[in-house]
């Protein structure tokens, strides 16, 4: 096994290799851009991750890996038009810098590049890889839809949001993890609990993105610190500060939440006054816990080496911890 960094290394090495055509430049130079900018890159390195620990040869699943990651970036292009967001890892978004019409045709033919990555994986896993893969873009979209769905929503459930981010976030972590063993030759079984690894990791990192959205640094972050507040975004903070709040601080989020004309310096910290007096900093961290434990608890059914192990242990405490 190698180090997360040395397998960041590979994706990002193949990722300034990605051959774009010169024209139509307002169609590719956005793609480049958005790519360029970096990421964390967790999904494709998870691909080999799992291809490494399961005996497999990573090379074989570097172009499943890079796949996926375009396939993430082409959700980010679509979801920040639909956000009407104007910063993206620290730089003006697609939609911003060029114009929505832009980000939504690049996003398709980024959606395109990712399935036809998907294809270049060894014959005898092709089938197994693109099942896979379609089913969770399914999923994915099927996620954005429950978020904008819940918009309109006054009241949603903390079981719903729980599955709103399974769909939208964490099943495409556990793809990763499944496409990385599927290609590295394990059976069913292992394939299957390598899903589940990914999939509970992927809850925990949406709830830590929730909590660093009102409590993160934003030029570490990389984006805009209180975006979800001012958007009225259905969060595991919001759905469980009406779940807990009192008549006069239910009032209070209520007065917030349906004025259109709220300034940012005055609702993002009155909101955020009321998620502390609710605790729900520390009940977030628990939950995000929790969810990392459910990832190792399946971990350890996996006949791994004793590398391999650490290796996904090292990875889902970074998460827990991360910053940006």
């Amino acid at each position: 096994m190698k180090t997360f960094n040395e397998y960041l290394e590979i994706v990002n090495k193949e990722i300034k290799a990605i051959p774009y055509p010169q024209t139509p430049s307002n169609l590719y130079e956005p793609i480049s851009y958005t790519m360029a900018l970096g990421g964390k890159r967790i999904r494709p390195v998870l691909v080999l991750m799992a291809c490494d620990a399961v005996g497999g040869d990573v090379q074989q699943a570097l172009k499943a890996a890079v796949g996926l990651e375009l396939f993430h970036n082409f959700t980010l292009l679509h979801d920040d038009v639909m956000d009407n967001a104007d910063v993206r890892r620290g730089q003006a978004t697609v939609h911003r810098r060029w114009n929505s019409n832009v980000a939504i045709l690049s996003g398709d033919t980024m959606l395109t590049m990712a399935s036809q990555y998907m294809c270049q994986v060894p014959t005898e896993h092709l089938a197994a890889v693109n099942e896979l893969f379609h089913a969770t873009a399914i999923e994915v979209y099927e996620g954005q839809q429950y978020d904008m769905d819940y918009e309109h929503r006054r009241e949603v459930s903390v079981e719903e949001y729980i599955n709103m981010i399974r769909l939208k976030t964490s099943v495409l972590l556990g793809c990763a993890c499944k496409l990385g063993a599927i290609i590295g030759g394990a059976d069913e079984k292992t394939a299957q609990a390598f899903y589940e690894v990914g999939e509970n990791l992927g809850i925990g990192f949406q709830l830590q993105d929730d909590v660093l959205d009102v409590w993160g640094d934003e030029a570490t972050f990389g984006k805009e610190i209180g975006g979800d507040i001012m958007n009225n975004k259905k969060t595991y903070l919001m759905v469980n500060a009406f779940k807990l709040a009192n008549e006069e601080q239910a009032g209070r989020l209520r007065r917030w939440y349906t004025d259109s004309y709220a300034m940012k310096q005055e609702k993002v910290p009155a909101v955020t006054r009321i998620y502390e007096e609710l605790g729900l900093r520390e009940i977030a961290d628990k939950a995000i816990e929790e969810y990392t434990q459910k990832a190792l608890s399946v971990l350890e059914t996996i006949e791994l080496s004793a590398e391999a192990h650490e290796s996904f242990g090292a990875l889902a405490a970074s998460l827990v911890k991360r910053n940006k």
